[in-house]
């Protein structure tokens, strides 16, 4: 059986491929970014090749990747490039995975070092494939970057481990994680569409179970907007994750990869996005990152800081 080429539209989303086409809007200008052509995008780029290394930065096609990149930041995406899921917004190739790597786990401690990252971010596809949904796989990395870098944070940025026993998200949670992100991605109401193979509350539950098991590790959830939601979903999102005690929300604009994929219904002007972010103060996030052009991992290490020192603050530590 010949290899799938992943440069290829048809091979890389073969589930999208049947998908009427719908129309890419142009964009507007305050989400333009500028290609990526500096030296230290370049090295990133190199020691990330060197150690056969996957990036969800390229893997999404992320708008930031030049200015991240060029700062020596990289989200590493681990246990391979193909997802189980099918996800219309996500342009992360979908199929069977190949077997775990088992020595991933030292080559991303190795890059981590080699970067000289103080905080890095760690995610991957979904592995419905695996019993434990990759779970050990995560705590291994985690622990592999604890030892090579011991003053690195560690953010890991996991799937919903739907299909999974309890004792995986266990097992995650036990490897002591920094912080711990797990995504919504959108208002329950557009699941079926945007989000088919998840569940919006089980995905909420998750969250609340980090909690449950450490109370003291950071939280962290964040949903895209121009899907089609209206602002009062985003403010109903909102109130959810605070029920589930989530610490840190991002927000940013929905951009369409292909033709294939699901529509960009709007741009959210920058003015709403403030309008987000003062709502979700006001919920009592400890931290906020609502932009047009955030994302999961952008500035993260940054946003982890000041995460931290609001925590502090809130506990009169400071």
């Amino acid at each position: 059986m010949a290899t799938r080429d992943l440069t290829i539209p048809g091979e890389r989303h073969p589930e999208k491929a049947h998908r009427a086409d719908k129309a890419q809007p142009k964009k507007p200008d305050w989400i333009r970014v500028k290609a990526p052509v500096s030296e230290g995008y370049k090295q990133t780029r190199d020691i990330l090749r060197t150690n056969k290394l996957v990036t969800v930065c390229e893997e999404a096609g992320c708008p930031n990747v030049g200015e991240c990149w060029s700062q020596g930041h990289a989200t590493m995406m681990i246990m391979g490039e193909i997802c189980t899921r099918g996800c219309t917004f996500c342009n992360v190739a979908t199929g069977r995975p190949d077997a775990l790597d088992t020595f991933e786990p030292g080559r991303v401690a190795h890059a981590v070092q080699t970067l000289g990252l103080k905080h890095v971010v760690i995610t991957s596809v979904d592995r419905d494939d695996l019993e434990d949904g990759g779970a050990e796989h995560f705590a291994q990395t985690i622990r592999a970057v604890r030892h090579r870098s011991p003053d690195t944070t560690i953010e890991i940025l996991t799937p919903d481990f739907l299909k999974c026993p309890p004792s995986a998200l266990e097992k995650v949670v036990e490897a002591k994680p920094d912080v711990f992100n797990h995504n919504l991605e959108t208002v329950p109401g557009l699941y079926p569409t945007v989000r088919p193979g998840a569940r919006y509350f089980h995905s909420l539950r998750l969250l609340q179970k980090v909690k449950e098991l450490d109370p003291a590790m950071f939280t962290k959830s964040g949903i895209m907007v121009g899907l089609g939601e209206d602002r009062q979903g985003v403010l109903q999102v909102m109130d959810d994750m605070r029920s589930a005690d989530v610490d840190f929300l991002t927000i940013g604009q929905y951009l369409q990869p292909t033709p294939k994929h699901h529509a960009v219904e709007r741009f959210v002007t920058p003015d709403e996005f403030k309008a987000f972010e003062k709502s979700a103060f006001g919920k009592g996030f400890l931290m906020v990152s609502a932009t047009p052009l955030t994302r999961s991992s952008y500035h993260a290490g940054d946003d982890f800081a000041r995460l931290r020192a609001a925590r502090e603050k809130k506990l009169g530590l400071v």
